[in-house]
């Protein structure tokens, strides 16, 4: 713990009398404490599905590079064909939208000089984020971990809207994800 110290009063306003000086101790707050896990979801250009399994594990390990190298912590990610789950530890010295524009240019980046897709690829603008708190992890990563399954039977429009109804996010239809190209 920390201390603040505080002269005695009398020094300052009385130097030549000959009153004790005293020093005054004052516990004070050395350390600041968070807990900040946010859900990410981001999606392909077009949501078209080029994600494919052969490569999918490089990308992932690539963007919890990006996220580590940040100050972060992955806690879990998964990608379907077309978008990208990640929950992280946020690290509050940076903001959200930084994080995740250097994690889509970074990765973007990445995915172009491997030449993993036929043509450019891109990730598409806009985001979802969803804090969550410690005692919703294990769903949450659970969540993430079965997104292959999910896409069997829901498309990933209508999982990204149930998030936003579920977090009771505002938003408006024409800003959500674009269709998507096969």
């Amino acid at each position: 713990m920390g201390y603040l110290f505080i002269e005695n009063i009398a020094r300052l306003l009385y130097p030549r009398r000959g009153l004790p000086i005293t020093t005054i101790t004052k516990p004070t707050m050395a350390d600041t404490y968070v807990q900040l896990y946010v859900h990410v979801v981001f999606a392909v250009k077009n949501r078209s599905a080029v994600i494919r399994a052969d490569w999918e594990e490089r990308l992932h390990k690539y963007i919890t590079g990006i996220v580590k190298n940040n100050g972060h912590k992955m806690l879990a990610i998964n990608s379907a064909t077309d978008h990208t789950h990640m929950l992280i530890g946020l690290n509050p010295k940076q903001a959200i939208s930084d994080i995740m524009r250097l994690v889509k240019g970074d990765s973007s980046e990445f995915i172009n000089k491997e030449k993993l897709t036929i043509g450019k690829f891109h990730w598409q603008g806009g985001y979802g984020a969803f804090t969550n708190s410690h005692s919703q992890l294990t769903d949450v990563i659970r969540y993430i971990s079965n997104q292959k399954q999910r896409h069997l039977e829901m498309s990933f429009r209508d999982e990204y809207l149930k998030l936003l109804q579920r977090y009771d996010v505002d938003y408006k239809e024409a800003y959500i994800f674009q269709d998507l190209i096969d």
